[in-house]
């Protein structure tokens, strides 16, 4: 599993030209799943997300996490973390997993978030959607579940 995550000042999924849903201070958590992945790969990356210290304390110091600061997360869909741009220009997912597999670890993922958080997110898995966000900081960082090191 690997995400993106972008802290956020506000941010707003739009579906079919209608806002489905938004956020204001937080994170934007772009999840990228494979096949290998599980809900070891779940948890792990939840409890990182939640306690990770990305937030501003008193003295503009990256000391505070998400559930510190009261935050919320906006938890959106991303196969394409898992392009392999290897070959040519176009970009395969082979790594990407199946919905069949992604649809219930994106499920899960999303209520294991839940389980640590008061609000949480989402966008509509396999949707076109148009994502807003203004990027605090800028604070962005990628974290693959595979690569703990």
């Amino acid at each position: 599993m690997k995400v993106v995550l972008q802290r956020v000042t506000k941010c707003q999924t739009v579906i079919d030209q209608e806002i489905y849903s938004e956020i204001g201070v937080g994170i934007l958590v772009l999840l990228g799943i494979t096949q290998d992945d599980s809900k070891e790969d779940i948890d792990w990356l939840v409890n990182k997300i939640c306690n990770l210290r990305i937030f501003n304390d008193k003295d503009a110091k990256m000391n505070l996490s998400i559930k510190d600061v009261n935050g919320s997360l906006m938890v959106v869909s991303q196969f394409t973390l898992h392009a392999s741009t290897k070959k040519g220009n176009r970009p395969s997912y082979i790594k990407a997993s199946k919905p069949d597999h992604a649809i219930p670890m994106y499920e899960s993922f999303v209520n294991t978030c839940r389980e640590q958080l008061e609000t949480v997110a989402t966008g509509r898995f396999g949707a076109d959607m148009k994502i807003t966000f203004t990027n605090d900081g800028p604070v962005t960082i990628v974290i693959d579940s595979k690569n703990k090191k």
